[in-house]
């Protein structure tokens, strides 16, 4: 009997693909789970809500940064800019495509082409930059997405769409793809780029194998939680926020005017995205609102879940029980892309029975694959495969000639 591989790594690597496969699972509970509301079960789905998108791409960029070697980065190889422009389209050309099954899911892996592609420079920077830029981000993205949308037409509707074939049919989608995709679709570069940059930051500062590094990274997530909810509580609340949004909601959006909660309808037809009809929006922290405040609600949650799934895989018991669920985040590509398949062609109705069969099938079936396609590079997932055998490698550049420079020299 082969001998169970417990190295610290091999924790880490499981703890990591842990919470991908719970945000995953978020990813079905909002898009086939019942409607979200607070009671029994349904508090579990109160606390992810619009959660999902925002734990999944931090994760992307933790994975990026310990891919090139963590806390201690390695030189950039040869041919990684190449990689990552194939990586890139193969991701756009796929989300493009599952839009066009016209599922109702707002796909998000043309967005993920454009995250990874502007993440190539950042992942050259030192730590201390890395860490200032994701802190600027977090604030910066959303005021820019505020100060832009009157400029671009989103003044008060008009956002959350995402990118089809049409993209590249013709210059007129070309154009309004970019406008989607950098400021006014449903996950725009403007503000869930920043949780790729601080899952890289956090990659550089948090070696994941070191003992009280789950102790730290449950308590840093905790107190961003409480500071991101705690503080729109106070800029909504004493410092008259909410009265700033009712008087715009009023001047700009009456149709919401009846509503039982006015910011919520706005913030409904604007599909998440920040209206720019009032500072005052920027203030608020619901879900899918895009601001900084939801932002760092959202680090916090993505820190916490990390740090619990490290504590767990520090324990060989739990670690061995967690291990069928870490597969499916091995396998995210993969489950995300059949999940829209099966909205789109099943047509499922919302609720904890649809819920619960998609999220059984998706373990079972990524267990038996793992399985099957154990001690090959199969075991990864179909997509995740095929997506690595048409990336080209990047490779350590070649040593320099030791050569002396005169024999270098061309005689005319």
């Amino acid at each position: 009997m082969q001998e169970r591989n417990a190295t610290p790594a091999n924790r880490r690597l499981v703890s990591v693909d842990l919470v991908r496969a719970i945000a995953v699972f978020a990813m079905f509970a909002a898009h086939i789970g019942p409607p979200v509301k607070p009671e029994g079960a349904g508090y579990l789905l109160v606390a992810f809500d619009g959660r999902a998108p925002g734990i999944f791409t931090l994760i992307a960029g933790l994975s990026l940064t310990l891919s090139r070697g963590g806390t201690e980065p390695r030189p950039a190889l040869t041919g990684t800019l190449r990689a990552t422009l194939v990586r890139c389209a193969v991701l756009a050309v796929l989300g493009m495509a599952l839009t066009e099954l016209r599922s109702g899911i707002a796909v998000i892996l043309t967005f993920f082409a454009v995250y990874f592609l502007t993440a190539e420079p950042l992942a050259r920077l030192r730590t201390r930059s890395l860490i200032a830029v994701a802190a600027v981000s977090v604030v910066l993205g959303p005021v820019l997405s505020y100060w832009l949308g009157p400029y671009l037409g989103h003044r008060a509707a008009g956002r959350g769409r995402y990118p089809g074939f049409d993209a590249v049919t013709g210059w007129s989608g070309f154009t309004e793809a970019l406008d989607t995709l950098l400021v006014s679709g449903a996950y725009p570069w403007l503000t869930y780029f920043p949780y790729v940059i601080v899952g890289m930051a956090l990659g550089r500062v948090v070696n994941l194998t070191r003992p009280g590094t789950a102790r730290r990274l449950i308590g840093w997530g905790a107190v961003t939680v409480v500071a991101g909810h705690g503080l729109s509580a106070l800029a909504l609340g004493p410092a008259g926020g909410r009265a700033a949004l009712l008087d715009a909601i009023a001047r700009s959006h009456a149709f919401a005017m009846n509503a039982p909660d006015p910011v919520q309808a706005v913030l409904a037809r604007q599909a998440g995205a920040i209206p720019s009809t009032s500072w005052a929006w920027l203030l608020v922290d619901d879900p899918y609102s895009q601001t900084p405040f939801e932002t760092l609600a959202n680090i916090g949650v993505s820190w916490l879940l990390i740090g619990l799934a490290v504590a767990a895989c520090r324990l060989q018991v739990l670690e061995l029980l967690l291990r069928p669920l870490a597969v499916v985040g091995t396998m995210g590509l993969s489950v995300y892309a059949l999940h829209v398949l099966a909205r789109a062609e099943l047509q499922p109705q919302h609720g904890w029975p649809a819920l619960g069969a998609f999220c059984g099938i998706s373990l079972v079936g990524c267990v038996l694959w793992a399985y099957t396609f154990r001690g090959t590079s199969l075991r990864r997932g179909p997509l995740e495969w095929a997506l690595h055998a048409i990336t080209p490698t990047p490779k350590a550049p070649a040593p320099e000639s030791s050569a002396p420079k005169e024999a270098l020299t061309l005689r005319g």
